[in-house]
């Protein structure tokens, strides 16, 4: 057995596995005391074992995240999870978001939400926590199951963030020399001098906020869950809707603001060109969230009506159990063909397929104990009613995600019958008309629902003053969609517009009644407002987004370039300080930073108007990294506007090379001037001017110099320096070479000017001509610095934006209304 690795840090690892285990028992211990306490309820000794048990799983989930911290912060290398997620270059925040980057640390992220909700619950859920407590910590103790990592009968549960690199992987098969030499093995750590590093795609501050939230969305659908599981059980049928909808509200306001983050980080992070690309994992996302929105209005139809309750407990228990499959569609392998980032199978394949299967079958078998004995209604309701077309548009959105659900699990499909089905050979179109189907009928319904009243309205005023509203609304797109290039769309999105714009303008009318006096119709009127707006803005970015790079002059750049998902016709190269016309901006690549590990590309954008004088100028700086597993990863910045934003990356360079194996290549001093053209001497005095191909240098004084960088002078030695200013591309610059002379011999120290693309010399003094030598070496335009750059206009895509913080109000509001009634019984 192998003992005694030098420099390993095991304190940190095993405090953390005992805090895995005890937050897996304790969620079990909790579990087991509030099924009692439910079945038991005038014995309280088991609720308040059922709190202890809670309380303990708290502070353990929490040991594992200060752990698990503890050992990325420090760099302990020796810890797979800190070596694959994390390195030493990695920022603050970075070090922070690289926590959650793997699975171990997004099952903390989702427990951890979890266990706060839980302390809520004991908190607030009165007569309710036996039973919705007990759901909760079986969920606790299934979630610590996936990260408990431990063999049984030769299986392996879960995965450890605790497990050690030399576990990990096989380090003697790796690496021959640790097997030959077992002083060197117990001594691999001299040798591990930093981690992978984080995906460079997730080194977005949008991911350092994204998971926490998202994951909190997730953790929040188990509540409305247990409440509807509670019901069942003890036969509360009707009365764990009230106190469920504020959970389900705030599930809903959560997930939703996480789904928009992550488009956020999309739109901001990855290069594709939008805010979303119906990837796999992101349907995986917008399944639950969809199903929980139908689930929220049939609630209320159901407590304002007492109309649809078997829907509404459908609809609350599958939001929950989509959740798990989402989990399981992303993080079991089974999309790793099909997404660019879903998770890697981590052998957990049949433990998620088991969660899944747990809470459904949970689920179903409440559902057919009781099914005799759920309430149901003989009257039907008002098809001028308010509840019909809520319960109508809850289908809809259901049949919106039954759609997702089947086209994502083409792969989980293949799986299980052994087929070969296909995806969609372009999903996004397949998607995007699909799903704009459903979208024109939730956008109408989001709108004349509000001229409806629950139990029955007036049909002849009804069709009034929804007709008005409607005419308004296609009166108002007409020209929306001329003047911003709309009209180019499927007839179907110029449908969704309208419905979009309608349901602004009739929950418009409502928000002012509630200013008028009716105040509890402002929650839903805003969160539909914002909704509409969220439409607008996605419909127009995306629909009309324009690609202002256009290349005309039939270059392809490269084979690889042609052949990958780039398009050459959409990119234009821009080389080092020479302006080209873009559209109706001047755009030049005027230099580079590094930041390690990102190159940044500074492109200068000009607007010139027809007299010359410019009249709008900023800086963009799309960077790039070279990894050493992906290549050239690009990522995007903008400028933006009011109503638009201005998208611009970087998708080749010569100024950042991938070298073997991925890595940035390097370039050896030696080779330095085979970059220039041949030089061209210059006999010159002060004042005279030199020209070259962009511009001109002058002589304007030659003086001692008094030190050298990294050159100790001696009161023996001349240093002379010559001070040139240079002109190039209309910018101006500063350069001193340096002449020396020690010992009786000369010396040169050349000054490079790299925006310029210049390298100068100060190669020898003639006082009898009273003129100095310089030397000149000039790069040759294929030797300059260029870039080849892609950039979209995304029209009104702040509407889209705006939108969602204006739904997210709304929703609040809700939640304060909900809240406010629930006090009040």
């Amino acid at each position: 057995m192998d003992t005694a690795f030098k420099g390993e840090h095991l304190l940190p690892g095993h405090l953390g596995q005992f805090f895995t285990i005890l937050a897996f028992g304790s969620a079990l211990f909790a579990a087991i005391s509030y099924y009692f306490a439910t079945t038991n309820p005038l014995d309280t000794s088991w609720k308040r074992l059922g709190r202890l048990g809670a309380y303990i799983n708290t502070i353990a989930v929490i040991g594992i995240g200060v752990c698990l911290y503890y050992i990325i912060l420090n760099h302990l290398f020796e810890y797979y999870y800190a070596w694959e997620h994390s390195s030493r270059a990695l920022p603050t925040h970075y070090i922070i978001s690289s926590f959650w980057d793997g699975q171990e640390g997004s099952f903390w992220l989702w427990t951890f939400w979890q266990a706060v909700l839980g302390n809520i619950l004991i908190w607030k859920a009165k007569s309710w926590e036996n039973p919705v407590m007990a759901v909760v910590s079986l969920s606790q103790a299934i979630l610590a199951t996936m990260l408990i990592g431990v063999d049984i009968f030769g299986q392996r549960i879960g995965t450890s963030p605790f497990i050690l690199l030399r576990e990990a992987i096989d380090l003697k098969a790796n690496a021959p020399a640790f097997a030959a030499n077992p002083a060197l093995y117990h001594n691999y750590l001299t040798y591990i001098k930093d981690g992978n590093g984080m995906n460079p795609l997730l080194q977005n501050y949008w991911m350092v906020i994204h998971p926490p939230t998202l994951f909190l969305g997730f953790a929040s659908m188990i509540v409305p869950f247990a409440y509807a599981i509670a019901g069942l059980w003890q036969k509360r049928y009707k009365e764990w809707i009230k106190p469920a909808i504020p959970y389900s509200l705030f599930a809903m306001m959560i997930l939703g603001t996480g789904i928009i983050m992550g488009a956020f980080w999309a739109y901001d992070s990855l290069s594709f060109g939008g805010f979303w690309a119906w990837d796999p994992v992101e349907n995986a996302s917008i399944i639950p969230w969809l199903i929980l929105v139908g689930a929220v209005h049939v609630m209320i139809v159901y407590k304002n009506t007492s109309h649809s309750y078997i829907t509404a407990t459908i609809l609350v228990l599958m939001s929950f159990v989509l959740v798990l499959y989402a989990s399981f569609l992303t993080r079991s392998g089974v999309l790793g063909d099909t997404s660019v980032h879903a998770f890697t199978d981590a052998g957990m394949f049949w433990h998620l397929v088991a969660d899944v299967v747990i809470f459904l079958v949970l689920a179903v078998v409440m559902l057919a104990i009781r099914w005799k004995e759920l309430p149901r209604t003989t009257k039907d309701e008002e098809t001028y009613s308010r509840e019909f077309w809520m319960f109508v548009g809850s289908v809809f959105l259901g049949l919106s995600c039954f759609h997702l659900v089947v086209v994502s699990s083409i792969p989980v499909w293949n799986l299980m019958f052994g087929t070969k089905l296909a995806p969609p050979s372009d999903p996004v179109k397949h998607y995007n008309i699909v799903q704009a189907s459903f979208a024109v009928v939730v956008t109408l319904l989001t709108g004349f629902t509000q001229f409806l009243k629950y139990k029955k309205t007036d049909g002849a005023k009804f069709f009034i003053s929804t007709l008005v509203y409607l005419l308004v609304a296609g009166l108002i797109t007409l020209p929306i969609v001329y003047f911003t290039g709309a009209n180019k769309l499927k007839f179907v999105f110029i449908l969704i517009m309208v419905g979009a714009i309608y349901s602004i303008l009739a929950n418009g009318k409502v928000l002012i009644d509630a200013f008028k006096g009716k105040l509890k119709l402002a929650g839903s009127a805003v969160a539909h407002i914002g909704f509409g707006l969220i439409m607008v803005g996605a419909l127009i970015s995306a629909g009309t987004s324009k690609v202002i790079s256009e290349n005309t002059t039939g270059e392809q750049f490269s084979d690889d370039f042609a052949k990958s998902k780039n398009n050459p016709r959409e990119n234009i190269i821009l080389y080092k300080n020479k302006p080209v016309v873009m559209g109706k901006y001047t755009v030049t690549y005027i230099g580079d930073s590094v930041a390690p590990p990102n190159h940044y590309f500074k492109v200068n954008y000009r607007v010139i108007d027809a007299n010359g004088k410019v009249t709008e100028e900023f800086l963009l700086k799309p960077n790039a990294q070279a990894n050493a597993k992906m290549g050239l990863i690009a990522s995007p910045d903008t400028k933006h506007y009011l109503f638009s934003d201005l998208y611009t990356h970087v998708n080749m360079s010569n100024a950042i090379e991938i070298g073997e194996g991925g890595e940035a290549a390097g370039h050896d001093e030696a080779d330095e001037d085979k970059k220039y053209e041949a030089p061209l001497t210059y006999e010159v005095a002060v004042g005279d001017t030199i020209r070259f191909r962009e511009g001109y240098a002058t002589l304007t004084s030659i003086g001692r110099v008094d030190h050298l960088q990294d050159i100790a002078l001696t009161g023996k030695d001349v240093a002379i320096g010559a001070r040139i200013h240079i002109v190039a591309n209309s910018k101006t610059y500063d350069a001193e070479p340096i002449y020396m002379i020690r010992n009786s011999n000369a010396f040169d120290f050349a000054r490079k000017v790299e925006d310029a693309g210049l390298k100068l010399r100060f190669t020898k003094v003639l006082p009898q001509k009273g003129k100095v030598e310089i030397t000149l070496y000039q790069q040759p335009e294929s030797a300059k610095k260029w870039i080849v750059m892609r950039a979209i206009q995304f029209p009104d895509i702040n509407f889209l934006w705006a939108g969602t913080i204006i739904m997210v109000i709304g929703i609040l509001l809700s939640i304060f209304r909900r809240n406010k009634e629930l006090k009040t019984t």
